[in-house]
């Protein structure tokens, strides 16, 4: 018997204002251990499709589901926690780095998890930062800072499922290449259980990070 997708879209349709159809019977699926890859032209949805996959925004047409069945509203903090969904051009608190790490797990959905400041400074240094990093205030990072901030919280989490838009866009070659060791680190930590969306407009860099990809054009699959 073949499980059940971890995360899956079925024909997941969603609308604009004026009733133009920003995606259209959009329909995949990601299994544990899998990298998939979502390419295409800007304007073609592909975060519109993340969004959509993380709960963040609702859909006009089909359903997303996880570990085979719809989420229930009261499931959905639970959901976001094993679903991590990291922004090209995430959103940081007021505050230093550590005040943002440490925010998530002051939320219900923690679930009595605490902080561990070892674990960041352990994820810092496979980022090639150190612990004065933790004292940075939010509002003085780089937008590529902000992006490394956002991930280590996601990944304090421990989530099996990360959908990442974009996130080395703002990240100098050696950054991108720490976080994409990260990354991969994160994924064989758990081989078979976790797995990963990664929207790029990067061929070589969807190759290296993913095992399969689905292009989306003008808000459908091709």
């Amino acid at each position: 018997m073949i499980a059940a997708p971890l995360l899956e879209a079925r024909g997941v349709g969603r609308r604009a204002a004026g009733g133009t159809w920003l995606l259209c019977d959009v329909s995949l699926s990601l299994h544990p251990g899998e990298r998939l890859a979502v390419l295409g032209p800007t304007g073609s949805g592909k975060t519109l499709l993340l969004r959509a996959l993380a709960l963040l925004d609702p859909v006009d047409e089909g359903e997303i589901r996880w570990r085979g069945a719809p989420v229930a509203d009261d499931a959905v903090p639970a959901f976001r926690r094993g679903a991590v969904y990291l922004h090209q051009r995430p959103a940081l608190f007021d505050g230093t780095v550590e005040e943002n790490l440490r925010r998530p797990f002051a939320l219900a959905s923690a679930d009595g998890v605490r902080w561990g400041r070892e674990r960041a400074v352990e994820l810092l240094e496979w980022l090639g930062r150190d612990e004065s990093f933790l004292t940075r205030g939010a509002a003085d990072l780089s937008g590529g800072e902000a992006q490394l901030t956002a991930f280590l919280r996601a990944l304090q989490l421990d989530p099996q499922a990360l959908l990442l838009d974009e996130p080395t866009s703002a990240l100098d070659r050696e950054a991108a290449a720490a976080f994409e060791r990260l990354v991969e680190a994160w994924y064989g930590n758990r081989p078979g259980e976790r797995a990963l969306v990664w929207v790029s407009h990067d061929p070589r860099q969807a190759a290296r990070m993913t095992g399969r990809a689905v292009e989306l054009r003008d808000g459908r699959t091709v």
